[in-house]
């Protein structure tokens, strides 16, 4: 099996072979409207990168069809663990509970793949830790917890490890449960004949990200209530 690279690792030789790999910035304040805000704490799946255009980016996509006020201050490269002192003394659970969101979703734990031979304790300490102090400090909020997103055919063990620590986690506080999302891009990935990759062959194309966004319409209509 080759050697698994980050996603934060390869995005800057993406972004120097198309522009279409590039990432958007990620969101400072909600966009304007009078729906609920919904909170997006997520890494590069959950930014847009690889998408021509953040409004086309899955999460963007869902907010727009349902009229909601979409903070998503997502990054590349971010885990429960990996990349967390990038914020200083504001990580990224302390921006969206800043915004004192109505609905958060959390898409964590793919880059926590590449940490996980040397720190996996410290990242299943790390996320019943993070989805505890959101619940703790948004009581009201209808959090809304995804099974970690994948990118390739191969699955090392702490794929499955890491999903089944954060589904308990979510069990933990009672959040919703979307299962299945890391299998979303299956059959779809770098080198197959019907790609949803962008040209970085790391991150979901214009096409990817709509099926996920389907993928994600659907998993949200199967919800107790649905959203």
């Amino acid at each position: 099996m080759r050697r698994l690279r980050s996603l934060a690792s390869v995005v800057a030789i993406a972004l120097g072979l198309t522009a279409c790999a590039a990432a958007p910035a990620p969101d400072t304040s909600p966009t304007p409207g009078a729906g609920p805000v919904v909170a997006f704490y997520g890494d590069s799946y959950t930014l847009g990168t690889g998408a021509s255009d953040p409004a086309l980016r899955w999460s963007t996509v869902i907010s727009e069809e349902r009229g909601w006020r979409e903070f998503n201050p997502s990054v590349n490269g971010l885990g429960f663990v990996n990349h967390r002192s990038d914020f200083g003394e504001n990580d990224l659970p302390e921006l969206v509970i800043g915004q004192h969101p109505d609905i958060v979703f959390v898409t964590m734990g793919l880059n926590d793949n590449f940490s996980f031979d040397s720190r996996a304790d410290f990242i299943r300490e790390t996320i019943t830790t993070d989805l505890t102090r959101l619940r703790d400090a948004l009581p009201a909020a209808r959090i809304i917890v995804v099974e970690p997103f994948w990118y390739t055919d191969e699955r090392p063990e702490s794929v499955e490890t890491i999903i089944g620590w954060v589904q308990d986690a979510a069990a933990a506080i009672d959040a919703d449960w979307i299962p299945g999302a890391s299998r979303w891009l299956d059959g779809h990935y770098a080198g197959s004949d019907d790609s949803w990759m962008a040209a970085d062959g790391i991150h979901p194309s214009d096409t990817g990200y709509r099926q996920m966004a389907e993928q994600m319409d659907a998993a949200l209509a199967r919800l107790d209530p649905a959203l």
